[in-house]
């Protein structure tokens, strides 16, 4: 991974904390259930040894895409941004005249992006649209069926 996975503060903190768990708590755990797995005789059969190896190679998984993250990262705050344009860490309000309703978005890093709490990453086609306007532009968002936002107000 030699592209740079920009993070807020809070969000690095939080794959550190999500590291340090994997590392010293939920590994040791799966190589205790594995060991003990191991010890209930053949493995070929032993689906609890199956579900435990499995489990490991998961958590190791986790843990080396953590690393390679943290490793890359790049920490940005919204006060770096732009004065008066949206950018990284950018709260943004706007107006949606489609389905005539105001959204806001927080613009974060693709590792910290989560829909549901309306954080969107700054690869994805609206926050690229976004990123780099000012306050009352319209951007189209160039999808297959354009649509466009209204930029209402940006919270830094």
């Amino acid at each position: 991974m030699d592209k740079k996975v920009y993070l807020s503060a809070e969000g690095y903190k939080k794959l550190q904390e999500r590291l340090e768990t994997l590392t010293n708590v939920e590994r040791p755990n799966a190589v205790e259930k594995l060991a003990t797995a191991r010890e209930h005789g053949d493995l070929s059969e032993n689906a609890e040894y199956t579900t435990a190896k499995e489990a490991l190679a998961k958590i190791t998984a986790e843990i080396e895409e953590l690393e390679e993250q943290l490793k890359v990262a790049v920490i940005y705050s919204a006060e770096e941004g732009a004065k008066g344009k949206v950018s990284l860490g950018s709260k943004v309000k706007v107006y949606d005249a489609a389905f005539d309703e105001e959204v806001t978005y927080t613009i974060v890093g693709t590792a910290e992006a989560d829909i549901m709490e309306n954080k969107i990453s700054n690869d994805s086609v609206v926050g690229k649209a976004l990123i780099g306007k000012k306050k009352g532009e319209v951007v189209t968002i160039p999808v297959e069926k354009p649509y466009e936002l209204k930029i209402i107000e940006i919270i830094k």
